[in-house]
């Protein structure tokens, strides 16, 4: 009986996965991932999406098909008829979304899921979150309209629960618009006219929906900072509807041993002891658990886990006085590639978890220690794994608002005046709240070590003042104020961009005062044929026609790097992890099917840059 059961189940699940193919398939003709083309689109991305705040028993995953319309701009009702399926979250002009279609700013985007509650989410207290949602988006819960959010790389959520009606089933909508490059907002490399360095638009939801219940008094966001001179942890927690009395209790833990334990009333923060700490870095990523409760009369009323390292990243001078990083108390060469962070199938949005890990683990294997995060916010994950696989990661902002002002790549040049953007005053609301949003929830995520305002003057303005913010949001961290030109004599760094060989900012003038960096060079490029996003016209900054000439060209941008560290270089970023679209200078092909140059032969090649010494 139990084995007819199982087959009757079989089959059934079959039937499902054939009839749900036929509602989806791959949109276009552009190259795909492997995990692209093996998608389960019954379950994409179905891993829980908050690694750094974790209830998991009371939350459902809202992936998967939805039903999609385009229409004019000004329409604010939902729309009574659809134009077909889209796979949720992957971007409507996204191969994987089934659709691949351009929306513009004339248009708005709609997205529309019948939904029926699990049993585990409790109507009572239910929170919907969206991952990140690409630009302006109205969510309406059952036709009424709950709010709106702006901001198109940081995650937000809605308390839906006034809005829930009885029984299982709950309507959600959606009314995106997104004006792209026609817009003051951050994009980072989205055009209308996708050439050369800048990419397809990326429209609408492009990461992870989920909704979850919580209790009345719930734990809502936490702050924690290392403190490795102190030998404690800060740690601070935002909890909704706490009483009088209330206290917050946080534990920590290595593996199953707790380790430490504090407590203190609800808003107050805390300092947490951990006097024998094992010390975080790119060869030993020691990572603590830690359990936080919110007790009231010595009930606990809320619960959720996270976990936090001990790591410290400086500016202080070497034995010569020039400026140095020091993770730990000891100096660390940065070097690792610009990633962008986009994927041939997908856009912004990985194809899978799989394939977001895929990247970092190729990254530590080639012998990096560091990622540029280039002009793009990931997902919550993509951090958790730099943290755990032992990557430093440099995070830009992406940029918006572009032109209107001069780019000098030659620090302390005078240009006029023009360095700076004037912007307008909503254009400046909208980078300063996002930018404040972005810092905000990755804040806890130790990996994270230097932070990057501005990138080749591209929509920068207020240099000074924005770096001096920046700087005291977060004072943990290292801030590169302006990387590839328009230097302000502001911030920890003075990061320079050359094209392909590697070079420094004259550490005789600039080396008592900031930290000397290349933050972009080398670009060689290699197409290999059946894995490009076009047959013709793919570019490099400097192109080869075999991997043998990539290679030999590497090996010699990397030992002039090499030379440069001794002099007052801390830190080199090569261009880039992966080809992307018309871009063919990636030591992978878009599709990640090729790697161009062995990890094994990078790894070798790089050990001289983690050898060469400094001072005297």
């Amino acid at each position: 009986m139990m084995k007819k059961t199982i087959a009757i189940a079989v089959v059934l699940a079959a039937t499902l996965s054939e009839s749900f193919s036929q509602q989806w398939k791959p949109a276009g003709e552009k190259i795909l991932t492997s995990w692209g083309e093996k998608l389960d689109a019954t379950r994409p991305h179905p891993e829980y999406p908050r690694p750094q705040l974790v209830r998991k028993n009371n939350w459902q995953n809202l992936n998967g098909l939805w039903k999609y319309a385009i229409t004019a701009k000004d329409q604010k009702e939902i729309p009574n008829t659809w134009e077909g399926n889209i796979l949720v979250p992957f971007a409507v002009e996204s191969a994987l979304s089934g659709v691949g279609k351009e929306v513009g700013k004339d248009k708005a985007l709609w997205y529309n899921n019948e939904i029926s509650l699990d049993l585990k989410v409790d109507k009572n207290n239910a929170i919907l979150h969206f991952g990140a949602v690409d630009w302006q988006c109205d969510l309406y819960v059952n036709g009424k309209l709950v709010g709106r959010h702006e901001g198109g790389f940081n995650p937000f959520s809605f308390d839906v629960t006034s809005f829930l009606k009885k029984g299982k089933k709950q309507n959600i909508a959606l009314r995106v618009w997104d004006p792209t490059s026609d817009g003051p907002q951050p994009r980072g490399k989205q055009i209308n006219n996708p050439h050369g360095i800048w990419y397809t638009p990326v429209t609408g939801i492009w990461q992870t929906v989920w909704i979850e219940s919580v209790p009345r008094t719930y734990i809502v966001t936490t702050r924690h900072t290392p403190d490795v001179d102190a030998k404690a942890l800060h740690f601070e927690a935002q909890v909704e509807g706490a009483q009088q009395g209330d206290q917050i209790v946080v534990e920590a833990y290595d593996g199953t041993a707790k380790i430490a334990e504090a407590n203190t009333s609800i808003g107050s923060a805390l300092k947490l002891a951990v006097p024998q700490a094992k010390l975080w870095s790119p060869d030993s990523p020691k990572l603590y658990d830690l359990n936080i409760k919110v007790l009231r009369k010595g009930k606990v009323v809320d619960e959720a886990k996270s976990y936090f390292a001990m790591r410290k990243i400086t500016m202080k001078p070497d034995e010569m006085g020039i400026q140095r990083m020091y993770l730990n108390d000891k100096f660390v060469f940065h070097y690792g590639p610009l990633d962008q962070g986009w994927w041939p199938d997908g856009l912004h949005t990985a194809p899978s978890d799989e394939a977001l890990k895929f990247d970092i683990i190729k990254t530590k294997e080639m012998g990096f220690n560091m990622i540029r995060k280039h002009i793009k916010v990931e997902p919550a994950n993509w951090y958790r794994y730099c943290d755990s696989i032992g990557i430093l990661v440099w995070q830009d902002m992406p940029s918006g608002d572009l032109g209107g002002n001069v780019w000098d790549m030659q620090p302390g040049k005078i240009s006029g005046g023009l360095h700076d953007k004037v912007r307008s005053p909503e254009s400046e609301a909208i980078y300063r709240k996002e930018w404040k949003a972005i810092m905000d929830v990755l804040h806890n995520y130790p990996s994270i070590v230097v932070w990057v305002p501005f990138n080749e003057a591209w929509g920068q303005f207020k240099t000074k003042e924005i770096t001096e913010w920046t700087m005291k949001q977060d004072p943990s961290r290292i801030v590169n104020s302006a990387s590839g030109g328009n230097f302000a004599y502001t911030g920890h760094m003075l990061d320079i961009h050359n094209y392909p060989d590697a070079a420094m900012p004259d550490p005789q003038i600039f080396g008592k005062d900031y930290i000397l960096t290349l933050g972009e060079f080398g670009g060689l490029g290699l197409p290999v044929d059946g894995h490009t996003w076009q047959q013709k016209d793919n570019w490099g900054y400097q192109s080869f026609k075999s991997k043998e000439e990539l290679k030999k060209r590497y090996e010699e941008v990397v030992a002039n790097l090499a030379k440069l560290i001794p002099l007052g270089l801390s830190a080199g970023v090569y261009t880039q992890t992966t080809d992307v679209e018309v871009e063919t200078n990636g030591l992978m092909t878009y599709d990640r099917k090729v790697i161009k140059i062995s990890e094994s032969d990078l790894k070798n090649i790089h050990q001289k840059l983690y050898d060469a010494k400094i001072g005297k």
